[in-house]
This record gives C-alpha cells, sequence and structure tokens, in this order.
C-alpha cells in the first residue's frame, strides 16, 4: 500500500509527463510510458490533459489496464476526445424513407435485401458528395463489404470526402485501408469538406498526427492541415490543433532554417502528388521536378491559405531585443510568481492582452517549468479542456516548448526520461531543465 506521500509523488509524475507526451514524437511516446511504475501509469491514463495521440498508442500498443483507466477517464471516454458519437450509436441507425425509396429505384429492389460491394461503392459515390448522413445511412443496410475493391475503387477515382468519413466512423476497415482512403492525390482540386475524414480519423483514434502526417496525399493539404482555414463546420479543437502543428513542424524539420529550401518548398508544394514527408526529402536532397502544365493554360494562382501555411511553419529570424523597460519588468515578473496565484494569472493575461508578452515568453521565462508547460497556470482553469479564450497564446507557446524539446532531446528516449524525471521537483525554466541535462533527480552533473 503505497504512502500518502508516495501517491503524490506518482500523481505528480504522472502530470508532468502528460505535459511532456504533447511534444513527444511517437516513436517515444510508448517507452516513455512503458518506464513509469503501475501507480504512475494509472495516474496518467486518468489525466485529464493525455494527449489524443497518446491516447491512440495506448489504446492500440498498451495494456488491459491501460484500455480500463482510459475508458473511465471523464476527459476521454474510452477515444481522444470526450462527447463523440461511437460506432455503437451509428450502427443504431435507421435510414430515412426517402433515402430507401431512392435506392430501391436505382436497384430495383428493396436495399434491406443486401447490397453487393460493388453496390455498395456505387451508393457511396452517389450519396457521399457533401456530409456524412447520408452515406452512414447507406452503410445501415445489409451489404458486403470488400477492403479490396475500396482500395482499387479509391485509387481509381477517390471517394467522395462524406463516404470516406462515413467508413471511417463506422466500418472497422483494417488499418492500411484507412490511411489509403485519406490519399487524395487523383484529385486535382479541393472538394468540399476535403478536411473532414483526416480530422475524423484522428479524433475516432484510428491515427495519430504524426501518422496522418506520413500518409495524407498530396502534400500541400498537409500543410493546410496544420492550418485550417478560420470557417465553421468540423475543425480541429485547440489540443488537436496544437497536436498537428507540431506534427507538421517534426516533418518539416529537414529543411533547417535555410531560407532557399523555404522557398523551394512554397514554389513547389502545391504541384506535388506525394506526401509530406517525401516533399520535404525530394526539396532538402533538391531532386523535386515541377509538375508539368498542359500548354496554353496559365500558371494556376497560389493559393494564399497554402502560402500562408507554408509561411507560419517557417523559421522565422530572432527578435531583436527591444530594450522596452515594461517587456523587462513582466519577464522578471515570470521568474518571480506573485503570493495570489489569481493575481498571477490577471497579470499575464493582461500581459498578453496589451502584446508585452506572447506564448513563447511565457514558455520560456516562467518558473517553475512544469507551470510553464501547463496554459491553466498562467490562463486559468476551463472547464473543459479543448478551449482556451486565448488560443494564439496556447499555440504560440506548444510551438516554443516543441522547438525547445526537438533541439535538446530529439529522439533520444533515455533524455525523455531524464527530463520527464526531474521536472516534477526542477524549480528553473524550461530552457534550463534542457540546458542541464540531468541524471536521475539531480541536475548537479552533466550527461
Amino acid at each position: 500500500m503505497p504512502t500518502a506521500e508516495e501517491d503524490r509523488a506518482s500523481r505528480r509524475l504522472a502530470w508532468c509527463v502528460a505535459h511532456l507526451l504533447r511534444h513527444a514524437p511517437d516513436r517515444v511516446v510508448m517507452d516513455l510510458v512503458g518506464r513509469l511504475d503501475p501507480a504512475a501509469r494509472k495516474y496518467l491514463c486518468r489525466d485529464a490533459w493525455l494527449p489524443a495521440s497518446t491516447v491512440t498508442l495506448l489504446l492500440r500498443h498498451g495494456s488491459e489496464g491501460d484500455r480500463h483507466y482510459i475508458a473511465r477517464n471523464p476527459r476521454v471516454v474510452g477515444r481522444p476526445l470526450p462527447g463523440l458519437r461511437g460506432p455503437e450509436l451509428y450502427a443504431a441507425r435507421t435510414a430515412s424513407q426517402e433515402l430507401r425509396r431512392a435506392v430501391a429505384a436505382e436497384l430495383g429492389r428493396d436495399p434491406a435485401a443486401g447490397l453487393t460491394a460493388e453496390e455498395l461503392v456505387a451508393q457511396l459515390r452517389r450519396h457521399g458528395g457533401r456530409r456524412p448522413r447520408a452515406a452512414l445511412d447507406v452503410l445501415t443496410f445489409p451489404h458486403e463489404r470488400d477492403p479490396d475493391l475500396l482500395l482499387r475503387e479509391h485509387a481509381a477515382a477517390p471517394l467522395p470526402t462524406g463516404a470516406v468519413e462515413a467508413l471511417l466512423l463506422v466500418a472497422d476497415l483494417p488499418r492500411d485501408v484507412g490511411l489509403a482512403l485519406l490519399d487524395t492525390r487523383a484529385v486535382p482540386v479541393h472538394r468540399r469538406h476535403w478536411h473532414r475524414p483526416a480530422v475524423r480519423a484522428v479524433r475516432m483514434g484510428l491515427l495519430t498526427h504524426e501518422e496522418l502526417v506520413a500518409h495524407v496525399a498530396p502534400a500541400h493539404r498537409t500543410l493546410l492541415l496544420g492550418h485550417l482555414p478560420e470557417r465553421s463546420g468540423l475543425r480541429w479543437t485547440l489540443p488537436e490543433q496544437a497536436g498537428m502543428r507540431t506534427a507538421v513542424a517534426r516533418a518539416l524539420g529537414p529543411l533547417g532554417d535555410d531560407p532557399r529550401v523555404w522557398s523551394e518548398l512554397a514554389r513547389y508544394a502545391a504541384g506535388f502528388p506525394g506526401t509530406l514527408p517525401e516533399l520535404v526529402s525530394a526539396v532538402a536532397a533538391g531532386t523535386v521536378q515541377p509538375q508539368p502544365q498542359p500548354p496554353q493554360q496559365p500558371e494556376p494562382d497560389p493559393d494564399p491559405w497554402l502560402t500562408r501555411a507554408v509561411r507560419h511553419f517557417a523559421p522565422a529570424p530572432a527578435p531583436e531585443p527591444s530594450g522596452d523597460v515594461e517587456y523587462e519588468l513582466a519577464l522578471a515578473s515570470l521568474a518571480v510568481p506573485m503570493e495570489d496565484v489569481r493575481e498571477d494569472i490577471r497579470w499575464v493575461r493582461d500581459c498578453l492582452a496589451r502584446g508585452v508578452l506572447t506564448g513563447a515568453d511565457v514558455i520560456r521565462h516562467k518558473l517553475p517549468a512544469c507551470w510553464a508547460l501547463d496554459e491553466d497556470h498562467w490562463l486559468g482553469d476551463v472547464d473543459h479542456p479543448d478551449r482556451h479564450d486565448r488560443p494564439a497564446a496556447v499555440l504560440d507557446a506548444r510551438a516554443e516548448a516543441d522547438r525547445l524539446f526537438a533541439a535538446a532531446l530529439d529522439d533520444d528516449p533515455d533524455a525523455w526520461w531524464r527530463a520527464a524525471r526531474a521536472l516534477p521537483h526542477f524549480t528553473g525554466t524550461l530552457p534550463e531543465l534542457l540546458a542541464r541535462p540531468t541524471d536521475g533527480d539531480s541536475v548537479s552533473e552533466p550527461f
């Protein structure tokens, strides 16, 4: 039976690891989780801020105990995000009478008698052009499902986005088929709601953000998924958006900070048919070739949203020291938390609102490092982990933390574990933690 002190230590370690896992690559996540003792691992699975990609990996590769605690996590509810309708609810749907009559007229018989695999694909093409509701109704009819036929049909002419989303929601397809359905390089232009299957695949726990980046094609759609236009409809929640930007930035890491290489990326991104990692590899090697344009056809206008996305991920020059007294005082205040945490939050929020500080400043200068990684300690508590009233500050802070972790720890599981062990008790800033590699719980000796 653990003592109260041991139980608090396990809770705090799990809380710190949950924040670190937001920034860790997938190949490091399960290694870190595997190093936790059973008590800390239990608290990690019950943590409110457990990243969606970590939930997906735990449900896929974790133990029965992991799945047991995740299923009872009120913030997760067995899936990466709370409140998501599960496949069992979709399976309970009944098709509308209007759709039943339309399908019966096309087939010449009652669809309740069953659809062949070819008829299922044809009906999904006919009724899956917009939202997934009609395609979900089609899937309620008895049908023969042939994953190989789906792959062939999608490779020849991609299925409509509503049909793909419906298949991801209820079809329980093999993982390789689900990945292949996100490949839409055969479609020359954006279809309406093109992003919905990708968002749904992550939200259903089918893919992590890194896996999405590795399989979505063409490459410019991955860049746009990292910086979706602000419109109504299904979009990333704030944690999902931060996770997607982390995965895209990691894929763009081989480009470094050479402006000429980034200009090549911006030049070739729109016409490259492969995935983003393939584009990055070709640009870094200087082997990418422009796509041929039909004769006597003008060069297409650049996509302003794609240009904005590339500009967002391109490395920005280091800001010059402003010498502003108010800025220096604000940075100093981050290093000396006030006695009342509510007053401290009001001060940080006021500095963010007036543009004196950014989220990156908070990550680099707030003490201690574990508080800087938790936005609730400088923006205030929220009633739901998917929302914050200052999303720009949260995204800015996450991006800066990504950069610091990538530069200091890279893909070394041992280095990530040492940082995780030191974080609960470290009293300095995050750059100080990462600049002074730790050995166990001590920061007195370098590697």
